[in-house]
Order: C-alpha cells, then structure tokens, then sequence
C-alpha cells in the first residue's frame, strides 16, 4: 500500500506541465522502467476526455502490462488514473496543475497502488521512495527537453 505525494513548483506554464502527462504515449520515450504504451481508445464525456491504456512496465525481472483509464479535465488541468487490469490489486493517481502569477506553475502528484504479487510488492517496498524519485525527476527532464 505505498503512497506518494508532492507538489513542485516548476518553471513551465500550467498548461505545457498538463499536456507534458496528458501524452501517455510518450511515456516510453522518458520515463524509467516503462518499455511501451498503448491507448486503447478516447472518448469524450462532458468536459472531459476518458482513455483506457496500457502501460508495459519492466523492472529487472519483471515486465507486467497494465491497463489504466485516465480521465483529462483539461479546464481544471487535473488528470485522474485509476487501475484497470494487470498486475494490481488497486492504483489510483490523480495529477493537478495550478499556475502562478510569474507563469510557472504548481504540480501536485499523488499516487497510490497495491501489487498483487507480494514478491513484486515486497521489492517495490524497498526502492518505492527512490522510484518515485526518479519518475519525478524524469517528468521534470523532459519538461526541459520540451520547453526548457
């Protein structure tokens, strides 16, 4: 049952940091331990826009798919995941993103999930923090790349 949650304050616009996430198919592109995406389909619903995907995660021996919807608010700039199929027994992270009066913005992370496996759980357990870490610091390189 790890959790993680943070907020940053970075030096891009709220809406470059919302579509920077929003692009789950780029994923593979930057971020540790995920070897591939897939989007499944998009379809509206009010103001929003829901997406089933699936994420392959590889972590040394492991490589496990899992399928996510992520519901876009693009008006509010949040993003909510929550846990299709796979290799958990639950996951949910949601993703806000406030401007500032400079121009940058506020990026607010949480995430919370649970292996199925208590092998994989166990080793998670051990790296979470660091994992977590490093996620952050991905999205935030490629942030530069983008828009830096």
């Amino acid at each position: 049952m790890p959790t993680h949650s943070e907020t940053r304050q970075m030096p891009y616009s709220a809406q470059q940091m919302y579509n920077l996430v929003a692009d789950v198919a780029q994923y593979p592109k930057f971020l540790p331990w995920c070897a591939a995406a897939r989007i499944r389909s998009r379809a509206p619903l009010g103001e929003a826009e829901v997406m089933e995907a699936d994420l392959v995660i590889s972590f040394k021996v492991f490589r496990e798919r899992f399928g996510s919807r992520v519901t876009l608010y693009p008006d509010e700039r949040r993003i909510d995941t929550e846990y299709l199929d796979g290799p958990f027994r639950y996951m949910k992270s949601h993703w806000s993103f406030a401007p500032r009066e400079d121009g940058s913005c506020d990026v607010s992370f949480y995430v919370d999930f649970e292996f199925k496996n208590a092998v994989l759980q166990g080793i998670i357990g051990v790296v979470f923090n660091e994992a977590m870490q490093r996620i952050v610091r991905a999205f935030e390189r490629r942030a530069a790349e983008l828009y830096g």
